[in-house]
C-alpha cells in the first residue's frame, strides 16, 4: 500500500467527529477565560479622575501615608503601580520611576496572560474545521468511487443514488468548517476587546506614574548634585 493510500485509510477510519469534539472543547476553553478575563480586567479598574484627585491632594500635603492608603483601596492596576513609586519615594524620583516601570512590566505580565490562547484559537480554529471537512469529501468521494455501477436505467439510479449520498456527506462534512468559524468569532472579538481594555489600563497607570513623579520632583532641590 503507497502512502497515499494509507494516509487516506488512516482519516477515514478516524473520521471527522473528533474534529467537533476537538472544537467543543476548545470552545469551552475560550468562554471560560473570556469570563475569567472580563472579571480580572473590570477588578483593576478604577474611576481614574476621582482617584488623581484624592491622591494630587494627598501629595501636595505631602503625606504620602495618606495616599498609599488611597491607591491601596482602590486595589486598581493604576493604583498598585503608583503605589510602588511612592513606597520609593524617599529614595528620590529616579527610584519611583523605576520602581513604576518594573511593577508596570509585571502587572502587563498578569494582562496578558491567556490571551495568546484566545489569539491562537482564532486564528487557527477555521482550519481544524476545514480540516474535519477535508476528511468529510475524502469519505464521500471514497463512497462515490465504491458506487455499484449498473446497465441503461439500473446505472442510471445508482449514478443518482450515489450523487445524492455524495451531496449528503459533503453538505455534513461542511458543517466542521461552519463550527470551526463559530468557535473562532468569539475568541478573536474577546481577544481584540481585551486588547483594547488592557491598552486603556496601562494609559490610566502613565496617568497616575507621572502625577506621582511630579509631586516627588519638587522635593529634588535646585541644583543638586551640582
Amino acid at each position: 500500500m503507497n502512502p497515499v493510500n494509507t494516509i487516506k485509510q488512516v482519516l477515514l477510519q478516524s473520521g471527522a467527529s473528533w474534529i467537533l469534539w476537538f472544537l467543543g472543547f476548545l470552545s469551552l476553553v475560550s468562554l471560560a477565560i473570556i469570563v475569567e478575563r472580563w472579571l480580572f480586567y473590570r477588578a483593576r479598574e478604577c474611576d481614574l479622575p476621582a482617584l488623581a484627585r484624592t491622591l494630587g491632594a494627598h501629595l501636595a500635603r505631602r503625606d504620602f501615608g495618606a495616599a498609599l492608603q488611597a491607591l491601596g483601596d482602590s486595589k486598581s492596576l493604576a493604583g498598585a503601580i503608583a503605589a510602588a513609586g511612592l513606597h520609593l519615594a524617599a529614595r528620590g524620583p529616579m527610584a519611583a520611576d523605576r520602581a513604576m516601570q518594573s511593577a508596570a512590566a509585571l502587572e502587563r505580565s498578569a494582562l496578558e496572560r491567556w490571551l495568546a490562547y484566545l489569539g491562537t484559537v482564532g486564528n487557527n480554529a477555521p482550519f481544524i474545521g476545514l480540516f474535519g471537512t477535508v476528511i468529510g469529501v475524502i469519505g464521500a468521494f471514497e463512497a462515490l468511487g465504491h458506487a455499484p455501477a449498473g446497465n441503461g436505467g439500473a446505472a442510471s439510479a445508482s449514478s443518482q443514488i450515489a450523487s445524492q449520498v455524495v451531496m449528503a456527506s459533503i453538505a455534513e462534512a461542511l458543517v466542521a468548517t461552519a463550527v470551526g468559524i463559530l468557535v473562532a468569532l468569539p475568541a478573536v472579538a474577546a481577544f481584540n476587546y481585551f486588547q483594547r481594555r488592557m491598552a486603556t489600563l496601562l494609559s490610566a497607570t502613565e496617568g497616575l506614574s507621572n502625577l506621582v513623579l511630579a509631586y516627588l520632583v519638587e522635593d529634588v532641590p535646585d541644583g543638586d548634585g551640582g
